[in-house]
Order: C-alpha cells, then sequence, then structure tokens
C-alpha cells in the first residue's frame, strides 16, 4: 500500500468514523448484556444509570483508542471529536427509539462527558 494513502487513512475523518462506529457496535453488545442481567436480578434505578455511564465511558476510552494512535498529532481533537459524534449518535438513537424530540440543551451534559472523555482519553492514549 502506498505509504501516502496509508497516511492519509490515519489521519483524516476515517479513523474517527471508525472509532465513533466501534464504541457504537461496543455499546449495543454491553446493553444488550445489561439488559439480559436487569431481566435477571432487581437493580435500582441508581445502579441502572451508574452503569449506562459506565458503558458509554467505556465506548468512549475503545473508540478513541482505535481512532488515536500512540504518539498521534490533534489527539485530544481526534478523541473529543469521537466522543461528540458518539454521544450525538446515542442521543439521536434515544430520542428516535423513543419518539422524543432532539433537544441539544436537555443533552448538553452527555455531550460535554463525551467531549471531555475523548478528549482525555486522546491526550493519555498520544504519549
Amino acid at each position: 500500500m502506498n505509504k501516502t494513502v496509508s497516511r492519509r487513512a490515519q489521519t483524516g475523518w476515517l479513523p474517527i468514523a471508525r472509532g465513533v462506529l466501534l464504541g457504537v457496535a461496543l455499546t449495543a453488545a454491553l446493553v444488550a448484556v445489561f439488559a439480559l442481567l436487569i431481566s435477571l436480578f432487581p437493580l435500582s434505578d441508581g445502579v441502572i444509570r451508574a452503569v449506562n455511564q459506565l458503558i458509554k465511558l467505556a465506548a468512549i476510552v475503545v473508540g478513541v483508542r482505535s481512532a488515536v494512535g500512540s504518539g498521534s498529532k490533534n489527539a485530544v481533537l481526534r478523541g473529543a471529536a469521537v466522543g461528540l459524534l458518539y454521544m450525538a449518535a446515542g442521543v439521536l438513537v434515544y430520542a428516535l427509539a423513543t419518539g422524543q424530540p432532539v433537544n441539544a440543551l436537555s443533552y448538553l451534559a452527555d455531550l460535554a462527558m463525551g467531549v471531555a472523555a475523548g478528549g482525555l482519553t486522546g491526550m493519555v492514549r498520544s504519549r
């Protein structure tokens, strides 16, 4: 493979898209397993909320690790982009599944968490 093409594929939007898709796939798998656990064991709302947040964070970390290589340039921005796009996709899927309108202000905390987690993971990953 041509080195120019290979470098371009690693620095463009492709790694970010790959990271977001990997995060979404991981989320789907973890949510399916968690749904099974919820059906088997009575869990409180607080536990369910905490595990949902942990699933989101794990998906962002895995997605950013896929999109940002060791020593990458713009790792913080790329990580933040993965986190933002992952959370935006989650908000959109949730809104479509529940039939609720998408109101960016009500999901601002989730979007900010995605940007922060992605940026921090990108920063750590680049070193």
